[in-house]
């Protein structure tokens, strides 16, 4: 079987551009019994900073799943994928609520997918601290 490893901080060319184009994600999360919760989100991808990350409503059921993964964060992944294109980001969650990481996940997302998102006082972002990165672009 053919692996398709990337450098999560340092991707190739045609994958960091995949991510940059306008894709809607899956997010998988563990629910509290260990069986994967799938939805589908927009994902902002950094290499730089090695994270991903995904704005909700703090309520939100995958919030709730990171949440209570406890301090250690919960192992997540993301996908997306377009015909024989695809690309995986795993790592660890973590749910943040801190105006200045909301405010930057809402601009990153803005970028991404070309509107802003209305005002949600609930507003969190779940940023996933990367370890790993798969894929073809």
């Amino acid at each position: 079987m053919a692996a398709y490893p990337q450098d999560p901080g340092a991707p190739d060319a045609p994958y960091l551009a995949f991510w940059q184009e306008r894709h809607l994600c899956t997010l998988t999360t563990p629910r509290p019994d260990g069986s994967p919760h799938v939805v589908p989100v927009g994902v902002t991808y950094d290499p730089e900073s090695r994270l991903a990350r995904i704005i909700t409503d703090g309520a939100s059921r995958k919030a709730v799943n990171v949440l209570a993964a406890g301090p250690d964060g919960a192992r997540v992944a993301v996908c997306q994928v377009d015909g024989g294109r695809w690309a995986t980001l795993e790592g660890r969650a973590f749910v943040r609520s801190e105006p200045e990481r909301v405010a930057d996940a809402v601009r990153r997302y803005a970028l991404r997918y070309g509107r802003t998102p209305g005002p949600n006082p609930t507003r969190v972002v779940i940023e996933i601290e990367l370890t790993r990165a798969m894929g073809r672009g």
